[in-house]
């Protein structure tokens, strides 16, 4: 089956996106893009994690033509391949409706350099203006506020990760959710005590070694 390993990983991280409480339902969306084939495999609209199987996830083009698979593909599929068509670097995306980072990007919030996790994203993590999901124009929004980091939150909508491979784009979007919730209760409570921008920079340099697969 084309793109067996990809399908597989993206069947594997999708019953993770459950586990760890990232997405509920049917929410939330992955992509692993092949750039010797020069396809992605992303998961289908509205089936469940657990009902998932291989053969379900869809395989395409970045420039959309679908190449195998019965599914209709993800709802927010131009927001995955517009980061294959524009970063040649990303080899994955995550898309996530996780608790406090949809909290924050209701409030349209960016989140500061309040903890060195920040540095998954780069030195802050950017939240857009709120745009219509499945657009071509909520893609473009989202790779203009992610810009060369790894990371963003979407107005009004929740959290979406970018990485070298898929187990980066997971744990980034993990470390996110949970630096969401670090910002969510300093703010209940106060004003964070911030890190400096050589602080976090020191961060995501010594990040470039820490781990990239």
């Amino acid at each position: 089956m084309i793109l067996q390993e990809e399908r597989e990983q993206i069947v594997d991280y999708g019953k993770k996106l459950i586990e760890t409480g990232l997405v509920k339902g049917t929410f939330g969306n992955i992509s692993v893009y092949n750039k010797e084939e020069n396809l992605l495999a992303i998961s289908p609209s509205g089936l469940d994690y657990a009902r998932t199987r291989p053969e379900d996830i869809v395989v395409l083009k970045p420039d959309g033509e679908k190449i195998h698979g019965e599914r209709k593909p993800s709802s927010e599929l131009d927001m995955h391949r517009i980061f294959y068509l524009k970063r040649p670097e990303i080899r994955a995306v995550v898309h996530t409706h996780s608790e406090y980072a949809a909290i924050l990007a209701c409030l349209n919030w960016s989140i500061p350099p309040l903890h060195y996790e920040v540095a998954y994203a780069g030195k802050e993590v950017p939240c857009s203006k709120y745009v219509q999901f499945g657009t071509w124009e909520l893609a473009e929004s989202a790779l203009e506020t992610m810009g060369n980091g790894n990371a963003c939150l979407l107005g009004n909508h929740g959290l979406l990760a970018a990485a070298e491979s898929i187990s980066y784009a997971f744990d980034t979007a993990q470390q996110i959710e949970f630096v969401s919730k670090l910002y969510y209760g300093t703010k209940t409570v106060g004003e964070p005590v911030l890190l400096s921008d050589a602080q976090i920079g020191v961060v995501q340099n010594a990040f470039k070694t820490y781990r990239t697969k």
